[in-house]
């Protein structure tokens, strides 16, 4: 017999710019949701839940005062569409800054680029939005709720552009936190205050005229009446989209000509 020839051992494959790029992501998505209320997978399911949980003391706050839903019957309804779109972008927009800051002292590895710290962030919001608003229809549905939108179209869309303007906005709020840490805390007052006038609790279009014109600068305002449009396009809400887009684009381009020149010059 033929003595066996030993072959030279082979090298290894190397791995791809893509690959070490997705395995980044990956990385910072899985810490991302680890790090959240205590440090492990279970408290991510916090956030999670925790839309249903405000829908629900909402809801019950409005039914212990005898308030009625102004459109349609179900209160229930009438908080989701304007509580859903309202806090997906609150939390987007102010989840992007924290997670460049939490995830800053990684960027110091070649591998982990500012950049990647906010794509991975949003990524993780954007599922968790989803996860949340399945969850709070799965919840409407075991309360005998429909909340099968008249027009799918304008309710989904309008929810798209929530997560987009949160987006653009958290992307600001990562270079304003670059040069000023302290923004972080100052913006929860900004996010508390849209959100206390944006009409999630009522109506904006059924205001006076001249507080309705004020109103309708603020986007969420908005976004909120474009969601509402799909379940009852006879409201008389005016949602201007361009405006919107405009915001959203027009935040977008502000916050990543930030993250190239101001935020990564104070690496």
């Amino acid at each position: 017999m033929a003595a066996d020839v030993e072959l030279p051992p082979s090298r290894p494959q190397p791995i791809s710019y893509l690959e070490v790029y997705l395995r980044v992501l990956n990385a910072l998505m899985l810490r991302d949701m680890r790090s959240r209320f205590g440090g492990n997978y279970w408290g991510y399911l916090v956030q999670v839940l925790w839309p249903c949980v405000h829908l629900g003391i909402i809801v019950g706050a409005m039914n212990f005062r005898g308030m009625k839903s102004p459109m349609g019957d179900s209160t229930m309804i009438f908080v989701a569409t304007g509580a859903l779109p309202a806090l997906a972008f609150q939390y987007i927009s102010r989840e992007l800054m924290k997670g460049y800051m939490a995830h800053k002292p990684l960027t110091y590895f070649p591998q982990v680029k500012q950049f990647d710290t906010i794509i991975a962030r949003a990524l993780v919001e954007i599922v968790s939005s989803f996860m949340g608003l399945m969850l709070v229809l799965v919840v409407l549905i075991a309360f005998g709720e429909d909340p099968i939108p008249v027009d799918m179209t304008t309710a989904m869309t309008g929810y798209l552009a929530a997560i987009a303007l949160g987006i653009g906005v958290g992307t600001v709020n990562v270079g304003i936190c670059s040069i000023f840490p302290g923004w972080a805390l100052g913006y929860i007052l900004v996010t508390l205050t849209v959100y206390l006038s944006s009409g999630v609790y009522f109506l904006a279009c059924y205001m006076p005229e001249e507080i309705y014109g004020y109103m309708k600068w603020n986007p969420i305002t908005q976004i909120i009446e474009w969601v509402r449009l799909g379940y009852n396009p006879t409201i008389p809400a005016q949602v201007d989209y361009l405006y919107l887009w405009l915001w959203i684009f027009g935040s977008l381009t502000i916050g990543l000509l930030m993250e190239r020149y101001i935020a990564r010059s104070q690496k």
